[in-house]
């Protein structure tokens, strides 16, 4: 490969630029070796960022023993639990293309020859391979590692969503304040990404799925010392992969999208994947539909229920074999490419040689799944025309099929206090709209009222519907992305209190049993409601983002 960091570092031409790097104590010898980027978001706010410093210099350090420069710069990272319930979320999934325009500006400036992206949470991980794609220089990922669970003061094992549930507990009388506080000083016990299958772990096993990162990156916990030998070793691979010419968009193939894909149905991940995955894709010139994961979903056995979805947590899964374990149980039954080149130069087949399922009550073996379909549907109906999304893995078998009447709020606060309030009895389905991606903006996720939901034992009785989103420690019959959104005119945007929802997440559907005549009615007298924020980067950001049935991009 040719050096990209030659347009910065030699030639008599490039001496003002050399002066400068002097400036910051490089050596010449130093610039004579290949420039490696090395992008990470340690910060002082986010518990899944605080030892990214660490992870950082681990890096750094594999980088010059393979004989490479390390060269470290700054991404920025929201904390979608500290952002959650207030204004604050609105900025949280917009910080997605920030985060990948950023890097993209800094990574073509100074002329990097590769990259070593160090994310963790939940809009920086997908950010950052929006950018790696964009680019196409040899990058790889290490990320800062998952939490380990934390345990109450009865030596139960919690979590995050545990702790947002005992909120509504609370407020249902079931829970008192000294309950609240053994979750609150206990769900969150160590630096880390949240402990469960919530989005951040979610996308941080599917970069080793898709060949982007070594294996361990989803599930060794951050507090263990494997994990800077991981990222020891990750800074070692760049250099290979520079060597070799080895790029995102050689790797991101089309392929491997659907091995992504495929691996997140097994696993039960978030549903924001069906946001990021489509979005990364979109980067890689590669178009990802809805009902694409459909149909990989339909022969795609769900094998794990980690938090929220069951009682396990990301260090069981690493104990059990890791992300790479689930592969080796799908290549069971052909359900990967296994031919396709990875991050570590060699194929998918390659590195899952040798690999063992250590512990099928944890992983469960592909000829007994826990369900013969995935961990994620799209479903669709006269309501959500462009399709909504369902982590059915998290969903009791009560609500697998549900019809009730409509509750209507025009934004989450309204709905958390009806539900705090009591105001909602079994049988209801909640309606949240107007906090889509340009309704918000934003597309908050919803993880307050479901978590309220949940508390008060109406998990297996009242569904939730909404245009915005849902955490990744969100459970129940949470049904978000609805599209078209309610501020583009989507039929959501006409339900009234009291209208029949019809859902079936077995088949697919949702339905509004609104007969067509009045529903052309009221879209007739529709008016759109102003912008929430009209200044600023959200304001931009409303008018160029696109449906989330797309993954929210930006045109």
């Amino acid at each position: 490969m040719k050096e990209q960091s030659r347009n910065v570092t030699q030639g008599i031409e490039r001496a003002p630029n050399r002066s400068l790097f002097y400036a910051l104590g490089y050596t010449k010898e130093e610039l004579e070796r290949p420039l490696i980027g090395v992008v990470c978001s340690y910060n002082e706010i986010v518990p899944g960022h605080m030892n990214l410093d660490k992870i950082a210099e681990a890096v750094k350090a594999g980088i010059r023993a393979a004989g490479g420069t390390p060269v470290e710069f700054p991404a920025i990272a929201v904390c979608d639990g500290i952002a959650m319930g207030h204004v604050g979320m609105k900025y949280s999934l917009i910080t997605r293309d920030l985060i990948a325009d950023s890097t993209e500006a800094m990574a073509i400036a100074h002329q990097f020859d590769g990259l070593v992206m160090i994310p963790n949470c939940d809009k920086n991980v997908p950010g950052l391979l929006m950018a790696a794609a964009r680019l196409n220089i040899p990058a790889i990922f290490c990320s800062g590692g998952p939490m380990l669970a934390g345990r109450l003061n009865d030596g139960r094992r919690t979590c995050l969503s545990h702790m947002f549930e005992a909120v509504g507990s609370y407020y249902a009388g079931k829970l008192d304040e000294t309950g609240v506080e053994d979750y609150e000083n206990n769900a969150c016990p160590t630096c880390g990404s949240c402990s469960g299958m919530y989005t951040a772990n979610s996308m941080n096993c599917l970069t080793e799925a898709i060949g982007m990162a070594l294996r361990g990156n989803g599930t060794i916990p951050a507090v263990w010392s494997a994990r800077l030998r991981l990222a020891k070793h990750t800074g070692m691979k760049i250099m290979e992969l520079v060597e070799k010419n080895i790029r995102p968009r050689d790797i991101m193939t089309e392929a491997a999208f659907h091995n992504a894909e495929t691996v997140d149905m097994a696993l039960g991940c978030s549903t924001n994947t069906m946001l990021h995955l489509p979005a990364i894709a979109h980067e890689c010139g590669i178009a990802l539909d809805l009902d694409m994961s459909n149909e990989i979903s339909s022969r795609t056995p769900n094998l794990c229920h980690l938090a929220p979805a069951g009682d396990t947590y990301m260090e069981d899964l690493e104990g059990a074999g890791g992300v790479y374990a689930v592969m080796k149980e799908l290549t069971k039954k052909n359900l990967l490419d296994t031919s396709l080149v990875t991050c570590t130069g060699k194929t998918v087949a390659e590195n899952l040689e040798g690999v063992e399922n250590r512990n099928p009550e944890l992983i469960r073996p592909i000829e007994d799944p826990y369900s013969q379909d995935g961990g994620i549907a799209v479903l669709k109906g006269n309501l959500a025309p462009e399709g909504c999304v369902v982590k059915r893995s998290a969903v009791a078998p009560e609500m697998m099929v549900h019809k009730g009447p409509a509750r209507v709020f025009d934004c989450e606060e309204d709905a958390i206090a009806a539900i705090y309030a009591g105001k909602i009895v079994a049988g209801d389905v909640v309606v949240i709209r107007y906090e889509g991606p340009k309704g918000g903006p934003g597309m908050r996720e919803m993880l307050n009222p479901t978590s309220a939901i949940a508390g008060m034992g109406l998990d297996k009785d009242v569904a939730l519907i909404t245009d915005g989103r849902f955490s990744g420690a969100t459970r129940g019959a949470s049904i978000g992305h609805v599209c078209p959104e309610a501020a583009q005119g989507g039929p959501i945007a006409f339900v009234e209190d009291g209208d029949t929802i019809a859902i079936d997440i077995t088949t697919c559907s949702i339905s509004l049993e609104v007969d067509e005549t009045a529903l052309a009615a009221r879209k007739a007298k529709w008016t759109c409601p102003e912008p929430k924020i009209k200044t600023g980067y959200a304001a931009r950001y409303a008018k160029l983002v696109t449906s989330a049935a797309r993954g929210a991009v930006l045109e």
